[in-house]
């Protein structure tokens, strides 16, 4: 756990919680279990999830469904929005999921729970969202639960820069890139992008979520708050695998193709997992680092998961399931 130890575990409510079937759900689930959460979880079926000693409680649904939202959250005391998209067809695809379900959630929260401490989970994306619809989406959600919870405030927004870990499937690229006789690097030399392990934002959140709640903005990261260049992020990826890294950056031309290449397969509907010209704009921005000051407080939450043990973490689960 990340969280400071002087918290304990002593029995704290209800958390209601969308997205816990998700790469970073079962991390969650485990960090409020620990921290002495009942949780409630919001999903489209029983999923085969342990969290703790006891049960997690589930609301069949998804965040269009009205009454399911006011079954999750009535007498709840915390509320985790985790549930989102990262790849979708269309712009309005990312707005439905990132936007307008928030917004549905969060007007329940008002008016069904209005008390308790409502979590959201976005995005280190949402800083610039006129990169990529998806980042648009992810600010524009902030946005609307802002408005929604007026003066009154009782939430808590935490962006978490990009997240890796056992089970993600994302940066699972990054590995396969790392086992390769090169490693393409997506960014120049100066370019700077933080990284966060999963059991680190789940303490995050967690710890969050037992706090009072003031309306704040944090940015979650690892120690390096001052973010990797893609070249040393290369080196510790081959180091995790036994390998010696050969980098060699990717020419912009190249990725400028590639994403044309992709926005044209995702408009036919040949799939939304290759890159785009949007994902691109994303991974070539040239600073993804943050600030001390933009992080949670340290009495509150600190990372203590280095990035070679977390990429040695990584890789050793995605051996042991045949990922790698």
């Amino acid at each position: 756990m990340s969280a400071p130890a002087q918290h304990g575990t002593a029995t704290r409510g209800v958390a209601a919680v969308t997205g816990a079937t998700g790469f970073l759900g079962p991390h969650v689930l485990s960090a409020l279990a620990g921290r002495g959460w009942r949780l409630r979880m919001l999903a489209r079926r029983a999923p085969a999830i342990e969290a703790g000693p006891e049960p997690v409680e589930v609301v069949p649904g998804d965040l269009a469904d009205p009454a399911m939202l006011r079954r999750l959250v009535e007498g709840a005391d915390a509320i985790i929005h985790l549930a989102g998209t990262v790849r979708a067809r269309r712009p309005a695809d990312f707005d439905a999921a990132n936007t307008e379900g928030t917004a549905r959630l969060a007007e329940t929260w008002r008016q069904v729970a209005p008390g308790a401490h409502f979590v959201l989970i976005s995005s280190m994306a949402a800083r610039e969202p006129h990169l990529s619809p998806y980042a648009a989406s992810k600010r524009a959600g902030e946005a609307r639960l802002a408005a929604i919870a007026g003066e009154a405030g009782g939430y808590t927004i935490l962006r978490p820069a990009a997240v890796y870990g056992p089970g993600d499937r994302e940066t699972l690229a990054v590995f396969r890139a790392a086992d390769m006789a090169v490693q393409p690097l997506m960014n120049g030399p100066a370019a700077r992008l933080c990284l966060i392990h999963a059991a680190d934002v789940g303490a995050a959140i967690a710890a969050a979520a037992a706090s009072p709640p003031g309306g704040a903005v944090f940015e979650l990261s690892d120690a390096r708050h001052e973010g990797y260049g893609w070249a040393e992020i290369a080196a510790v990826a081959a180091a995790a695998l036994g390998r010696t890294a050969r980098p060699l950056r990717v020419p912009p031309a190249v990725l400028a193709a590639l994403g044309l290449a992709g926005d044209a397969a995702t408009a036919l509907g040949l799939g939304t997992g290759m890159l785009t010209s949007a994902k691109r704009r994303e991974m070539q921005h040239p600073d993804w680092s943050s600030r001390p000051a933009a992080q949670p407080p340290a009495d509150l939450w600190r990372p203590v998961v280095p990035l070679a043990e977390g990429f040695r973490q990584t890789v050793s689960w995605y051996r042991a399931h045949g990922w790698l």
